[in-house]
């Protein structure tokens, strides 16, 4: 467990990088939260305060495909999910906030993927 003052840089840390950027219909926030097993994206509408669509490693089309695959190729993976998702719904930009991460390795990959598929920030 971290400690107290570990936790609060984390939280500054998203705080500061989350109160620079602002998603709307139109060009949503993709959100990235990793864990040590698994990571999540969400395309946020800040305006309405809704989620307009997700991914994950433990989204259903996913579920059995991952098997054996490396962290950050399940990132790609994730990222490629979500694109198609957006593009479906009508998206072609998006802001993306790595919240408290570093742009290094699984949130890296998933942001180039997302990038690669045509989706533009």
């Amino acid at each position: 467990m971290a400690s107290k003052e570990v936790e609060k840089s984390r939280v500054k840390r998203k705080l500061r990088v989350r109160g620079k950027i602002h998603g709307t219909e139109k060009r949503p926030r993709l959100s990235v939260f990793r864990s040590t097993g698994h990571i999540y994206v969400q395309a946020i509408d800040d305006d309405r305060g809704k989620t307009l669509t997700e991914a994950s490693t433990l989204s259903k089309e996913l579920r059995g495909t991952l098997d054996g695959l490396k962290k950050i190729d399940a990132s790609k993976e994730v990222g490629k999910l979500l694109a198609n998702r957006l593009k479906m719904i009508g998206v072609e930009q998006v802001v993306f906030d790595r919240g408290r991460y570093l742009y290094h390795g699984r949130v890296k990959a998933l942001a180039d993927v997302v990038r690669e598929s045509g989706l533009k920030f």
